[in-house]
């Protein structure tokens, strides 16, 4: 007698399952819920436990080539992930693409537990189901939607801050096999200004730029050296060929000023007033006339030729530094907050407050201000209302891997002030030429360039700077003292021992 073949049993719904399935109506609510929990961490689990072969093959073979691309960017170089980060248009792909992705996998998971519920389902299985699916779609689409959101807004910061291509562009435009060709040293102008109710100073009159610093960068190597300016400097020069120079022959300078009228011819009111004074257009088209004047008279009295500019609103700055809950830094002496030493013809002023010295401060807003005036790579979040520049957006891919290079390298600081020998109320340009190009061979010693490189990154001006040719040396002044440009790392380490204790 021949046994009988096996034959496809049959639900009570009609549906027919082939030899060795489950029936629905033997899975217990909590197999159909613990198959819906491992279908939502390795998508097309459940679906192939349901009997749902080919739509779960697909999903789980999509999911798990998904996981060995991400693992793939684990050997991508990091320049080219930076590069990739930067660009807005991969950023809004990465936006969108992430949403679909949410979407999808919401779609599988409530596949997953429909195919695998018992029939017939009772109220509370029902009830409970939904509640098991919607717990587990929150906890995979938020993530994703949280994704979704920073890259969108990354992107949309970067395409408002960096919204065109104006600017001075290298010698050779950048190309993937050396994005700086023919460019030895990048020079930027960063600019700390503020204005309006938090700063008390009225918002009509302008912004007063009272942070002037330079970032030189040796593009071979990334060596960089910070050169800080004092906001009260005086006689800021123009180029002999700028069309400033027919309306400040003799520099930002009114012979003759004293008291308030005087402060209006001080680095830090140059920002606000030449633009007042001057035709806007003697500059040609420029994105923000202001700072275009200060990259000429700044690069000119430091012997550089500045190439972009960055302007960072400092109310927004000390916002930002709440925002993330302060930061911890050393304090190795009492910091002044406000006030200044008198220098003729200006008295003494008192400063408001004291940052104390010790290891580790934690600094909300307004100290922090004070205190990481140098650290503008970590305000680069801060926002659209906060930064402007003239960096344009195509350039950006080739100042991301420029930025790897500089986090690899020690950076050197050179501080223009009575202590290095700088006179605010009556400067020698020639003398401080001199320093800054001294700083920048400091610097470059200190760096070793890679094995391809094939010019000299010690280069500390162009040579198309009027002043790069200065002959002077640093005994030409005489209020020269021989200092040396400090490096950040040493100064920025806790060492109080190394300091005298600040008169209140």
């Amino acid at each position: 007698m021949t046994a009988p073949s096996a034959q496809p049993s049959e639900a009570p719904s009609g549906k027919r399952y082939a030899s060795g399935e489950e029936p629905e109506a033997s899975r217990g609510f909590g197999t159909t819920s613990l198959w819906t929990v491992l279908g939502a961490i390795i998508p097309g689990v459940g679906l192939l436990r349901a009997g749902r072969r080919l739509a779960g093959g697909l999903v789980l073979g999509l999911f798990l080539v998904g996981i060995g691309g991400i693992g793939v960017l684990a050997f991508v170089p990091p320049d080219d992930l930076a590069q990739f980060a930067v660009d807005p248009a991969n950023l809004y792909g990465v936006a969108a693409g992430l949403l679909v992705l949410a979407l999808i996998w919401v779609g599988v998971i409530i596949a997953s537990h429909l195919s695998l519920r018992s029939y017939p389902a009772t109220v509370v299985e029902r009830v409970a189901g939904g509640f098991l699916v919607g717990v587990l779609s929150f906890a995979i689409s938020a993530p994703l939607a949280l994704g979704a959101n920073y890259a969108y807004t990354t992107a949309s910061v970067i395409s408002t801050i960096f919204d065109g291509d104006e600017g001075t562009t290298p010698t050779t435009a950048p190309t993937s096999s050396d994005p700086w060709a023919g460019t030895d040293r990048l020079n930027i102008l960063i600019l700390g200004g503020d204005s309006g109710v938090k700063s008390h100073r009225s918002t009509s009159v302008g912004a007063r730029t009272d942070t002037v610093m330079v970032a030189s960068i040796d593009t071979h190597t990334g060596a960089t050296t910070l050169i800080t300016m004092p906001r009260n400097a005086e006689q800021m020069p123009f180029p002999p060929d700028s069309p400033l120079r027919k309306y400040y022959p003799n520099g930002f300078y009114k012979p003759g000023a004293q008291g308030a009228e005087r402060a209006e011819y001080l680095l830090n009111a140059m920002y606000r007033n030449v633009p007042a004074r001057v035709p806007n257009n003697v500059l040609g088209k420029t994105k923000d006339f202001g700072a275009s004047v200060m990259m000429q008279s700044v690069g000119y009295a430091l012997g550089l030729d500045i190439d972009y500019y960055v302007f960072v609103n400092m109310d927004g700055f000390k916002d930002f530094i709440n925002a993330i809950g302060g930061i911890t830094v050393n304090v190795n002496y009492a910091v002044p907050v406000g006030g200044h030493n008198a220098s003729p013809p200006y008295p003494e002023q008192k400063p408001e407050s004291w940052i104390e010295p010790g290891p580790n401060q934690l600094l909300k807003g307004g100290y922090a201000l004070w205190t990481v005036l140098a650290n503008y790579q970590a305000i680069a979040a801060t926002g659209e209302k906060n930064i402007t520049t003239n960096i344009p957006r195509t350039l950006l891919p080739a100042m991301a891997e420029l930025g790897l290079k500089v986090k690899g390298t020690k950076t050197r600081s050179l501080v223009l002030d009575p202590s290095s020998g700088f006179r605010s109320y009556a400067p020698d340009w020639n003398w401080v030429r001199a320093k800054v190009k001294k700083a920048l061979s400091e610097t470059a010693a200190t760096a070793t360039p890679p094995p391809s490189a094939s010019t000299t990154p010690n280069a500390p001006a162009s040579s198309s700077s009027p002043a790069a040719s200065s002959s002077s040396s640093p005994s030409s002044s005489p209020t020269a003292k021989p200092t040396k440009s400090d490096d950040l790392s040493v100064v920025c380490s806790y060492h109080p021992k190394d300091y005298k204790p600040t008169k209140r």
